[in-house]
């Protein structure tokens, strides 16, 4: 729960489309990455590497603070490359800020201490049992180093909360019980389901990805039905997980992600989206560009101004003013939608 007059401010955001307030702010702090996988291009860029330094931090912390800022997801290509990252959690953690570090888990083992220190949430990635996840992530052994790492961090504190993420894509969609299995085993308190984001431009896509590129990540009409039966044999094989609240959202997110491909196939329409992510979250990039979540175009830049004050251009608040949720073509297709009530702590 939240104060009083941070309900308030989220409150003034939602009626005047000016941000009062920014619960949530995702910082890309590194943009290469250390694993290959099939569902994203942004491994690609890896020559081009760039981060947020604690010199770009510095100039954007007044504003962290008068937006009161109250989470702070570390994001990239992969965060743990950063050479520099804990002294970013430091300056963040000096004003109360919680910190989620999303991760593909191969850096977890050298890291665990600092983690521990640092870090509230980890998220690592993490995409089926040892064959599976190392094919779709392309990284030999992947999967034992993940393991090793998450152990590593658990063995050094139990308060840090770790979260496996799985993405439901044609690589995986038969081994969704066994994912759960897998996850299951290891020391996470819980795992959630995505779809697989294959027309946004996100993840190093300036150009979206054409039909023939889609189809080798999303479901075929024809893996649908398949898919609806490895959803009803989770309900028979994980009644443990499911019945602790193991799985994010239990069987209705199968179902969700089910119903996407199956609108993504024109089957069906996609399920309903309810979002809030302009009006309590934004995306600041290694290179100042800030966007209003990871599937839409930047507001503009920090280069020459402040965060806030890009977040609360005419551009930015015309965007919010004009976005529609429910019918934008961006939106209807998300596959990881944020809602946050005002009275939520992010």
């Amino acid at each position: 729960m939240v104060g009083v007059a941070e309900i308030a401010r989220r409150a003034r955001t939602t009626w005047s489309d000016r941000l009062h307030s920014l619960p949530i702010l995702a910082l890309s702090v590194h943009s290469a990455c250390n694993c290959r996988c099939v569902m994203c291009d942004i491994w690609k860029a890896n020559r081009e590497k760039r981060e947020i330094s604690l010199d770009d931090l510095e100039r954007h912390v007044a504003d962290i603070r008068r937006l009161h800022v109250q989470r702070v997801m570390l994001t990239g290509g992969e965060p743990l490359l950063h050479s520099n990252l804990w002294a970013l959690c430091d300056r963040l953690q000096e004003f109360g800020i919680r910190i989620t570090l999303v991760t593909t888990g191969l850096l977890l083992t050298p890291h665990a201490a600092s983690i521990a220190r640092s870090i509230d949430e980890v998220v690592v990635s993490i995409d089926g049992p040892p064959d599976i996840h190392d094919g779709i992530r392309r990284v030999r052994g992947g999967f034992e180093r993940i393991a090793r790492g998450v152990q590593s961090l658990r063995d050094r504190s139990s308060s840090v909360a770790i979260i496996a993420r799985s993405v439901v894509q044609r690589a995986n969609y038969a081994h969704v019980s066994r994912t759960i299995e897998t996850t299951a085993s290891l020391p996470v308190d819980r795992v959630s389901f995505l779809a697989a984001d294959v027309t946004s431009p996100a993840f190093n896509r300036p150009d979206g990805w054409d039909a023939e590129r889609q189809a080798e990540v999303a479901l075929s009409a024809e893996e649908i039905g398949p898919f609806a039966e490895e959803i009803a044999n989770v309900r028979q094989r994980c009644v443990g997980p499911l019945s602790r609240g193991f799985v994010k959202g239990g069987l209705a997110s199968l179902q969700r992600i089910h119903d996407y491909y199956a609108a993504h196939n024109g089957l069906r329409r996609f399920p309903a989206v309810r979002c809030n992510a302009p009006w309590t979250s934004a995306v600041l990039e290694p290179d100042g560009r800030v966007r209003p979540c990871f599937f839409h175009a930047p507001y503009g830049s920090t280069n020459g101004t402040s965060v806030a004050a890009v977040l609360n251009s005419d551009e930015a608040v015309a965007f919010r003013r004009s976005l529609a949720v429910g019918v934008n073509a961006t939106c209807e297709r998300c596959v990881c939608s944020l809602s946050l009530p005002y009275w939520a702590s992010p």
